[in-house]
């Protein structure tokens, strides 16, 4: 006993202190566990309350120590038709700077540090997001931090210099990218909406950097930033401490920019127009190295699909997992999509491929359901056939395992996204700012299962009666006119030989 120590005086879990006690009974003399109750489901609903001016509080209760707060704001690229284009860019990167009580960027990252808090501004087309993710109990500095941050923002000359350098920096790594994801996106959606709306550039163009400055910025804050268009959320706290919160920061509370009013608010609906949009590029040098990435051209084809405020939204939504994809470097396992139809009738077919993936946007008043895909410039003219089939073949009998296997999908990534706290902070943001209200998982899931195959056919009917929409990056020498890649989306039939004709 001396020589081990205390090591001699333990007693292990299998080391025969009960050896006659059954693995199915308690052991003798050891409290009888509790074990948590599934609780009633109202507790765990989102709450609303709206307040005097305007400014909706929504909470979500969920078990922890930390919190996720933030306010979003119904403004984007979207709303700037009347203004330089560019604003949301600026004022995305110009968030948590200095203002009115916190006299720079290190103060306010030294505040948030006290209660181990990360803070962060994402800037949508429709939307501009203001987070914060700390523990629970620095609930109302969190808060008052927001407010500031939102409603009392220096915005001084200095920091919109070094905000026009970073636009600066961004755009030309944009153009260097080996992924050219992010400009394809752009690229579609202005083919698809052509000078409006959500067709309207989420990056600040080069030539508006300089003209973007204090006074344009105050001029459309005044616009957009008002209590009535934006919702105050948090996960992982009670609501009746959030609303007392807001009440003490976000009731009443002069903006740095004065209370008289802007210009008015453009609610223009979005104008689905078609199209194409066409950028010749060297692609033969984007990424140099002992493994490069082959020249490539990038193709980006898609079709209107719908508002996420419509009943069609869950059909769609199904419709994109079904179509799936991804890069063809990497076939995928269990759950990565290798069943999805642009693995099995695309990058599994032609080896030639090296990208195939289905994105499906929406917002509140439109959607675009597009196919991204990537091949030698030599192909161009073949890979843009074998898409435009697949949006043909969507129309035709959709298979009742692949159909539940998509619903499977979906509702497991909804289920999995929404573990994680930010997550749900963003939906209940953005739920609440479209609808005053919010749907919940088990809700959501119950209407994907709802899915028929019907649904399907029906929602891809209506897609294919629109004019198609192009972005097309790289070298170009083979790609097939506007108005060959239009007919070739027009055969409701899904022939190859007719597409053969068209393209050839």
């Amino acid at each position: 006993s001396r020589r081990c120590g205390l090591a001699a005086g333990r007693s292990y879990s299998g080391g025969g202190a009960y050896p006659s006690v059954s693995l199915t009974c308690p052991l003798p003399g050891v409290p009888k566990a509790v074990f948590a109750a599934a609780e009633s489901r109202e507790r765990f609903e989102t709450r609303v309350t709206v307040l005097e001016n305007g400014l909706r509080v929504a909470s979500q209760n969920k078990f922890g120590q930390f919190c996720t707060v933030g306010i979003l704001v119904n403004s984007g690229s979207r709303h700037e038709a009347k203004y330089l284009s560019g604003i949301s860019h600026f004022l995305e990167k110009l968030a948590f700077s200095s203002t009115a009580q916190f006299g720079s960027k290190d103060e306010i990252l030294l505040t948030l540090e006290k209660h181990g808090g990360i803070c962060d501004c994402q800037a949508s087309r429709d939307t501009i997001m203001y987070a914060v993710s700390a523990d629970a109990r620095g609930l109302d500095t969190v808060v008052n931090l927001l407010a500031d941050v939102t409603l009392q923002p220096r915005l001084s000359d200095e920091e919109v210099e070094m905000t026009r350098m970073a636009i600066r920096f961004e755009l030309e790594d944009l153009n260097m990218r080996p992924d050219p994801e992010p400009l394809l996106t752009e690229m579609i959606h202005a083919a698809a909406f052509r000078d409006n709306t959500v067709g309207l550039n989420r990056f600040c163009p080069v030539e508006n950097t300089d003209k973007i400055n204090r006074d344009v910025l105050h001029s459309y804050l005044s616009s957009y930033y008002t209590p009535d268009r934006m919702v105050l959320a948090g996960v992982g706290i009670e609501h009746e401490h959030l609303v007392e919160c807001a009440r003490k920061y976000l009731l009443g509370v002069e903006p740095v920019w004065g209370s008289g009013q802007g210009r008015p608010v453009d609610r223009s609906v979005a104008q689905y127009t078609g199209g194409i949009i066409k950028v010749e590029k060297d692609m033969s040098d984007v990424s140099l190295g002992p493994t490069p990435i082959p020249e490539l051209t990038h193709i980006m084809i898609g079709l209107e699909s719908c508002s996420f405020l419509e009943d069609d939204f869950i059909p769609f939504a199904v419709l994109n997992m079904m179509m799936g994809g991804g890069g063809s470097f990497s076939a995928g396992g269990p759950g990565k999509g290798m069943f999805t139809r642009l693995y099995l009738n695309v990058l599994n077919r032609h080896h030639w491929m090296y990208n195939a993936t289905s994105y499906h946007h929406s917002y509140e008043d439109t959607g675009l359901l597009c196919i991204h895909a990537s091949a030698d410039p030599k192909q161009v003219r073949e890979m843009v056939e074998i898409i435009t089939r697949e949006f043909i073949l969507m129309a035709g009998a959709v298979g009742e395992v692949e159909l539940e296997r998509a619903k499977t999908q979906l509702k497991s990534m909804l289920m999995m996204n929404l573990e994680s706290r930010p997550v749900i902070f963003e939906d209940v943001g953005r739920q609440v700012l479209a609808t005053n209200t919010r749907k919940l998982p088990h809700e959501l899931c119950a209407l994907i299962s709802q899915v028929k195959p019907t649904d399907i056919k029906r929602v891809v009917t209506k897609m294919l009666h629109k004019k198609p929409a192009v972005a097309a990056l790289g070298d170009l020498t083979d790609l097939p006119t506007y108005e060959h890649i239009q007919a070739a989306l027009s055969s409701k039939d899904g022939r190859l030989p007719r597409l053969y004709r068209l393209f050839r």
